[in-house]
C-alpha cells in the first residue's frame, strides 16, 4: 500500500468521525413549540391551594424553559417547571436531577436569587428568568 493510499484512508477515516460527531450533537432549532418540550397539562394546583402565576416562556439554547408559581399568603408554596427541554436523552436526564434541585432553592430563597446547578446552566439561567417573571406577576420579591 503506497503512501497515497494510506493518505485517503486516514482522510476517508477522519471525515467519517467528523460526520458522525456533527451528525450526533445536531440539534433542531427551538422556534415556536418544538417536538421534544416537556408542557404538562393543568397547573397541579387543587382548587382553593392558593394562586398560580406563570412566567414568561423564557427560550434557550436548548429549548423554552417556563415555570409556574403557587402563592399561599405571600409565600411561594410550590414551584413547577411547566415547559422545558426533552428532546433527546441528554435533556431528559439533565433536567431530572436539575429541575427538583432548582425547585428545592427557589422555595428555601423564596426569590430567583438561586444558584445555577451544575452542568445545566442554560436550564438554569431559563429557570432563574422566567421564574423571576412568575414572582413579579405575583407582586412577591
Amino acid at each position: 500500500m503506497g503512501d497515497s493510499s494510506m493518505r485517503r484512508i486516514v482522510l476517508w477515516l477522519a471525515s467519517t468521525a467528523v460526520a458522525l460527531v456533527l451528525l450526533f450533537s445536531y440539534r433542531p432549532s427551538s422556534g415556536g413549540a418544538p417536538a421534544g418540550v416537556a408542557t404538562p397539562a393543568g397547573s397541579g394546583n387543587p382548587a382553593g391551594s392558593g394562586k398560580t402565576y406563570d412566567g414568561s416562556t423564557t427560550p434557550t439554547r436548548w429549548g423554552p424553559v417556563q415555570v409556574r408559581i403557587t402563592v399561599e399568603g405571600g409565600k411561594v408554596t410550590d414551584v413547577e417547571a411547566v415547559t422545558y427541554p426533552t428532546a433527546n436523552r441528554r435533556d431528559q436526564q439533565i433536567n431530572a436531577y436539575a429541575l427538583p434541585q432548582l425547585r428545592t432553592e427557589a422555595l428555601q430563597a423564596q426569590s430567583a436569587d438561586i444558584d445555577s446547578v451544575s452542568g445545566a446552566t442554560v436550564t438554569s439561567e431559563g429557570y432563574k428568568t422566567s421564574l423571576q417573571a412568575a414572582l413579579d406577576a405575583a407582586g412577591i420579591g
